[in-house]
C-alpha cells in the first residue's frame, strides 16, 4: 500500500467481491514456474547476486522487487511508496543498477516485476532522493496542480466509490487517472521500465485507481501482455470489488492470507480441503496469493516470520496446494514496524544483519522445485484426521503431508504415486511407495513431508 500510516487504512482498504469480470486477461505468471520471490526493499546489486545464487537453482520464475522510482528521502520503508519523480533513483539503486539487476536475474532463469506506485505522489515536500525538488501538488517536469484529483482530502469512507478512488489514500496526493496527460505518462514510466527488460507489474493501491483507467494505461504499453498483479483488497460490503479488475490481469486474493492465519492459529487445517474458490475466493487463475506482505506482516492481519512453525507450515501448504499464483515474501526483522532495511537495503549474506530471507529457508525453497514439478496436477487423495494433521497428492506427481499437531503422528497414507523411491525434500531422506501407492511415515510435531516425482534419492 502507500505509507506505513496505515495499520487502520489497511485493515480498512479492502473491497467487496461479486461476479467474475467476464473478460479475463491473460493471468498467472506465464511459463512453468509461478512462484515469485519478492524480496522486500532488497537493494538492485544485491537482488542481482540472489538470483544468481539462490533463486534460479532453487526453480524461482520471478523476482519482485521494491519500487524504483525517485521517491522522498527517509529511512522508513515506506518512503519508496511516495514517488517524487519516474527517474530510477531511490535508495535501492540507480538506472545502472537496476538494468544490471535486470540482466542477471534473466540470466539465471528468472523474470523481473517491479512494485510499481501509480496512485499517487508524495505527501510533502522537499528533495528525493535522486536531487528533484518537489511540493505536494508539483512536481518540476511531470505534473503540476491541475493532473491531481480534485478531492485533496483523505480517503474515509470504503463503502462509498468516487471516495474510494478520488480522495488521498493516507494523505497521498492522488493523481487523476482519468486524465490523458496522467494515463499518458504512467504508461511512460512503465514503458521505460519495460525497455530495460521488466516483465511485469505488481500495481500498489490498485483499489484506489478505477479500473477502467487502469485498464487505458495498460493498452499504452509497448509489451500490453506484460504480466499485472494488482493490489485490491478485499473488504466486506466496500464499494470496489477485487473482481472488477480481472480482466486486467491477476489480483491479490488477501482474504487467502487472512483466513490461513486464523485456521493456523485457532481452527483445524482439516477445513483446507475445498480452500481457494471453495471458501469464496477468486478463480485460481487470476489470484495471486501470498501467506503475508510487507505490509500485513506489520499491521497483523496474516502471520509473519514471528509465528514460527505456524508461518513455515503455511508456506509449505501454499507451494504444495494448487490454487493461485504464490508470492514468498522476504524481509527483514524488524520491532518498529516503520524501520527500513539494514544496511540501507544491501545483503551482505542471508540470516545476518536483520536479513530473514524467508524464499532461502530450506523448509520454503524446496518446496518451489515442487510446485514446479507438479504444476497442472489436481489435488488428489486428501487425507486428514479431523483435526490438525493433513495430507494430499498433486496427481501422480507428488504428496505431501502435515502434522500440526503438537504430538508425532504415524500414518499410512494412500497416494496415486507410481511405486518406487522419492526423495522427502522435507527432510531429505527417502521414502519408499509400495506397489498400491501406499507408505507410512511418522512425522514429529508442526513438521512436513514432501514427495516429489522425479526425485528418488536426496
Amino acid at each position: 500500500m502507500a505509507r506505513r500510516s496505515l495499520p487502520t487504512v489497511l485493515a480498512l482498504a479492502a473491497a467487496a467481491a461479486v461476479g467474475m469480470n467476464p473478460t479475463i486477461a491473460q493471468a498467472s505468471p506465464p511459463g512453468t514456474k509461478d512462484v515469485t520471490a519478492v524480496l522486500f526493499e532488497w537493494k538492485y546489486a544485491s537482488v542481482a547476486k540472489e538470483c544468481t545464487n539462490t533463486l534460479g537453482p532453487a526453480g524461482y520464475g520471478y523476482v519482485q522487487v521494491s519500487p524504483p522510482a525517485e521517491h522522498i528521502q527517509g529511512a522508513q520503508w515506506w518512503t519508496s511508496y511516495q514517488p517524487v519523480s519516474y527517474k530510477i533513483a531511490g535508495r535501492l539503486g540507480d538506472r545502472t543498477a537496476f538494468q544490471s539487476m535486470v540482466n542477471t536475474c534473466h540470466a539465471a532463469g528468472l523474470k523481473v516485476v517491479v512494485d510499481t506506485v501509480i496512485n499517487h505522489m508524495s505527501a510533502g515536500s522537499g528533495t528525493g532522493t535522486g536531487g528533484s525538488s518537489y511540493t505536494k501538488y508539483d512536481y518540476p517536469g511531470l505534473y503540476s496542480f491541475y493532473d491531481f484529483d480534485d478531492c485533496t482530502s483523505p480517503v474515509t469512507n470504503y463503502a462509498d466509490r468516487w471516495n474510494v478512488q478520488h480522495c488521498e489514500l493516507v494523505g497521498l496526493a492522488d493523481l487523476d487517472t482519468g486524465e490523458e496527460y496522467v494515463r499518458k505518462t504512467i504508461a511512460g514510466y512503465m514503458n521505460d521500465l519495460l525497455t530495460l527488460g521488466v516483465d511485469g507489474f505488481r500495481i500498489d493501491a490498485a483499489k484506489h485507481i478505477d479500473a477502467a483507467d487502469l485498464a487505458n494505461i495498460k493498452s499504452r504499453l509497448t509489451n500490453p501482455s506484460a504480466y499485472w498483479k494488482q493490489e485490491v483488497i478485499y473488504g466486506a460490503n466496500e464499494a470496489v470489488q477485487p473482481t472488477e479488475y480481472t480482466g486486467n490481469g491477476d489480483v491479490q486474493e488477501f482474504r487467502y492470507a487472512y483466513d490461513l492465519k486464523r485456521v493456523f492459529n485457532n481452527e483445524k487445517l482439516a477445513y483446507l480441503k475445498n480452500y481457494g474458490e471453495g471458501w469464496g475466493y477468486l478463480n485460481s487463475s487470476v489470484a495471486g496469493v501470498f501467506v503475508d506482505n510487507h505490509d500485513t506482516e506489520r499491521n497483523g492481519s496474516t502471520l509473519n516470520y514471528k509465528d514460527g512453525a505456524n508461518y513455515t507450515l503455511a508456506n509449505v501448504f501454499m507451494l504444495a496446494y494448487p490454487y493461485g499464483a504464490p508470492d514468498i515474501n522476504s524481509g527483514y526483522e524488524w520491532t518498529d514496524a516503520d524501520a527500513g532495511p539494514p544496511n540501507g537495503g544491501t545483503v551482505n549474506a542471508c540470516w545476518q544483519d536483520g536479513w530473514k530471507c524467508q524464499h532461502a529457508w530450506p523448509e520454503i525453497k524446496s518446496m518451489v522445485a515442487f510446485r514446479n514439478a507438479t504444476r497442472g496436477q489436481s489435488l488428489t487423495n486428501w487425507w486428514d484426521n479431523g483435526n490438525n494433521a493433513i495430507a494430499f497428492g498433486r496427481g501422480a506427481k507428488g504428496y505431501v503431508a502435515i502434522n500440526h499437531e503438537s504430538s508425532t503422528l504415524t500414518q499410512t497414507y494412500q497416494t496415486s504415486l507410481p511405486a518406487g523411491t522419492y526423495c522427502d525434500v522435507q527432510n531429505n531422506t527417502t521414502v519408499a511407495v509400495n506397489s498400491s501407492g501406499q507408505f507410512t511415515a511418522t512425522l514429529g510435531p508442526n513438521t512436513a513431508l514432501a514427495l516429489q516425482a522425479g526425485k528418488p534419492s536426496c
